[in-house]
């Protein structure tokens, strides 16, 4: 299983293009409050971490998805039950 340090880098990298100048990332970052994500973005984001990551984002986890750290794990066991 891929550990924190693994996957926050890519998921930062991710979000990074939505991300407000001067703003930092951390694994408490809200995605819905302090991210100007609007629905196109989140479909790029999901897109994008499905490619970097070899996996598939199923979008009814989305509802349980809250802050940055919600998505590694979310992304670290969609990781785990791939293998």
């Amino acid at each position: 299983m891929q550990t924190n340090e693994e996957v926050f880098p890519q998921v930062l990298a991710a979000l990074k293009p939505f991300v407000p100048d001067g703003m930092e990332i951390s694994l408490e970052t809200d995605l819905t409050v302090d991210l100007p994500l609007e629905s196109l973005n989140v479909l790029e984001v999901l897109l994008t971490l499905e490619d970097n990551f070899d996996i598939s984002i199923p979008i009814n986890i989305l509802s349980d998805i809250r802050t940055v750290e919600d998505l590694v794990q979310q992304i670290q066991k969609l990781i785990a039950d791939e293998c």
